[in-house]
């Protein structure tokens, strides 16, 4: 299995034999997995500046990920828990599934998939809430060779469409409902009403997770449990290429339609365990939880993937962090021992304002190691999960990635890495990140601000858009030739640890989720009464990035515009989902436009932020008064 890096100078030893030898340091780390053929050439890759890099890890390996968690890791874990799944009503029974039961289930599912005729290269979208069976369904896609894209089960039916579309779904596997807190969410409905734009989807798979009654189209519809019935739990595993379709992951991007990233097959595999095992710095016997959903990259690549591959203990969360009360995250720390304790700051902070008798009732002392991820964390926040949750004694592992890097690129190394809070410190091994200037001239040395790319390819990286791959280059990879374009800014301290300083896109980081303003504008269009609107994100005190939107509308009566907020918030989540509602919207005359139709977006957010100051020339503006009228409705402070 994979070596841990156990000590700071072998951290630095290894980081400068994966830059001066990265076939080498690759080629190592994988010779630890099970492939069916061993690759004839660790990495063939060139860039040629008109097109997505060409990158090819482990050139003609074959293999197929799901026996390097469950064959290779059958003979010393058959009866260890593999997925530990605490259901969103804590008076509900848990479920634990050890690695033989969990491999005959995804063994019978991925027979299932084949009879009713999944084959190696369709694609199955995977709308479920999280139950076991979102893990099961993955991994026997994966199994099969089926390219999985699971959509996140907060997502409207239109959102839905749209991701079940692009990737020409033959098949989408559901529940008849979901629960989150003291909400049912009907799952089943909101897929027949995406369903009615979907030609591709020849069956919905529907799993029984609540009872209600739901409607049920015959020859198309297919319960779960029946299309087990009978089936047999012997299947040998799928030979597949280092370089097949593993899954396709949508992501918000600066235009309104979202893109599809493609990850692989054995690049994937051999990224997301050694960044789990080294990252976690995970033990036989501890307890790891991710509190993430497995519709986001984080519970593909760290409650399933990376975990599993390396023979964790996984917990699997279906509830919220404050239902029924504000302990419950802690409730579950103590009553499993939790020792891997990763979650996001946006959590944090809710909890932070909830009060610490929330978590001072509780046994927090199984916590060895706890990680952040999804958005820079604030150092308050920082402090109080290090000071509060930690009590002083667990190393906080601020890791830093994106869906499109498949796993975590900048973070410490638990209990290796010397920590200052609120800064992803080092890179990994493997990983080469520069800072540019808006020319795309590289910043030398320690004490400097600015974009934020990688150099050179790493086995976790994203091969493509899904059915797009000139989007991919222009992206990620147009803007400096020979980089991949991160889209964040950082800073480079003195000692050479990186901080991440948000966005420099039209993305907006929400709950530490990447939500696209053109995905947002297009949403708020849609309804009836209004003409434009420009999206920004400001600063928010819980979700680190609240959506701020600037809307004109058609002349409305007094009782019309005391309603339009709401409207507008229920047409973002109708067209998108919960988690896209703006949490401002103000109503304007006009948006500060350039003379050739441009929105200035730079001045939306400054006035955003609750600063007018230093906006620059607006005398070139098609309308310049217009800004005034935009500060004036703001209540902002204007300085002369």
């Amino acid at each position: 299995m994979v070596n841990k890096i156990t000590s700071l100078a072998e951290y630095f030893r290894k980081y400068q034999e994966s830059v001066a030898d990265p076939d080498g340091f690759w080629g190592n780390i994988a010779e630890t997995h099970f492939w069916q053929k061993k690759w004839d050439q660790v990495l063939d890759w060139s860039f040629e500046g008109k097109d997505a890099p060409r990158v090819n890890w482990f050139v003609n390996g074959k293999l197929n990920i799901t026996e390097n968690i469950f064959e290779r890791n059958m003979f010393m874990r058959k009866d260890q828990v593999a997925i530990i799944w605490e259901p969103n009503d804590p008076k509900d029974p848990e479920v634990k599934l050890t690695y033989g039961e969990l491999f005959d289930k995804v063994k019978q599912f991925a027979n299932a998939l084949k009879k009713i005729g999944v084959e190696k290269g369709d694609r199955v979208a995977i709308y479920l809430p999280m139950i076991p069976e979102l893990a099961i369904a993955m991994l026997a896609c994966a199994r099969i060779g089926a390219i999985h894209s699971i959509v996140f089960a907060g997502f409207s039916a239109s959102a839905l469409a749209d991701r079940v579309i692009d990737a020409k779904a033959k098949v989408v596997i559901t529940s008849d409902a979901g629960f989150r807190g003291n909400k049912t969410i009907p799952l089943k409905a909101i897929v027949d009403e995406a369903l009615e734009k979907c030609p591709s989807v020849e069956h919905t798979i529907v799993y029984k997770h609540n009872g209600d009654d739901i409607k049920f189209k015959d020859n198309h519809d297919i319960w779960w449990h029946d299309l087990i019935k009978g089936v047999s739990s012997e299947n040998t595993a799928e030979v597949m290429d280092a370089e097949d379709m593993l899954f396709i992951l949508y992501t918000s991007g600066s235009t309104g339609k979202p893109k599809g990233v493609v990850h692989t097959t054995g690049g994937y595999m051999v990224y997301t365990e050694y960044t789990f095992k080294n990252v976690f710095q995970y033990n036989d016997g501890d307890i790891y939880w991710c509190t993430a959903d497995i519709g986001w990259v984080t519970g593909h690549s760290y409650i399933v993937y990376g975990p599993l591959l390396t023979g964790a203990t996984s917990v699997m969360f279906e509830g919220v962090p404050t239902w029924p009360d504000a302990g419950r995250f802690w409730d579950i720390v103590d009553k499993y021992k939790i020792t891997h304790f990763y979650t996001a700051p946006t959590a944090i902070r809710a909890l932070v304002a909830q009060g610490d008798q929330w978590v001072t009732g509780h046994d927090l002392s199984s916590l060895r190691v706890l990680g952040t991820v999804g958005e820079p964390i604030n150092e308050e926040a920082w402090r109080w999960y290090h000071d509060v949750v930690g009590k002083g004694k667990c190393p906080i592992v601020d890791t830093w990635w994106q869906t499109e890097t498949g796993g975590i690129m900048i973070s410490p190394l638990a209990g290796i890495t010397p920590t200052k809070p609120s800064l992803a410190t080092l890179p990994l091994p493997g990983i080469q990140p520069v800072l540019v200037d808006p020319e795309g001239n590289e910043l030398k040395g320690n004490a400097v601000e600015g974009i934020l790319c990688i150099k050179y390819p790493w086995p976790g990286m994203l091969r493509t858009t899904y059915g797009d791959h000139q989007r991919c280059f222009q992206t990620y990879f147009s803007a400096f030739r020979g980089l991949y374009l991160t889209g964040d800014g950082a800073k480079r301290d003195e000692e050479g640890y990186y901080r991440i300083i948000g966005r420099i896109d039209d993305v907006i980081n929400v709950s530490g989720h990447r939500i696209g303003t053109a995905e947002v504008e297009d949403a708020i269009n849609q309804h009836p009464k209004v003409v434009e609107s420009a999206v920004v994100g400001y600063p928010h005190e819980i979700k680190g990035s609240g959506i701020y939107a600037y809307v004109i509308c058609e002349e409305m009566s007094d009782t019309d515009l005391a309603n339009i907020e709401n409207e507008i918030k229920a047409t973002v989540t109708k067209f998108i989902g919960p988690i896209a509602k703006p949490d401002k919207i103000q109503i304007v005359s006009g948006l500060p436009k350039t003379r050739s139709g441009k929105i200035m977006r730079r001045i939306l957010r400054k006035i955003g932020e609750g600063d007018a100051t230093n906006l620059g020339d607006t005398s070139t503006l098609l309308d310049p008064h217009v800004v005034e009228e935009i500060i004036e409705g703001a209540k902002v402070e204007v300085k002369r």
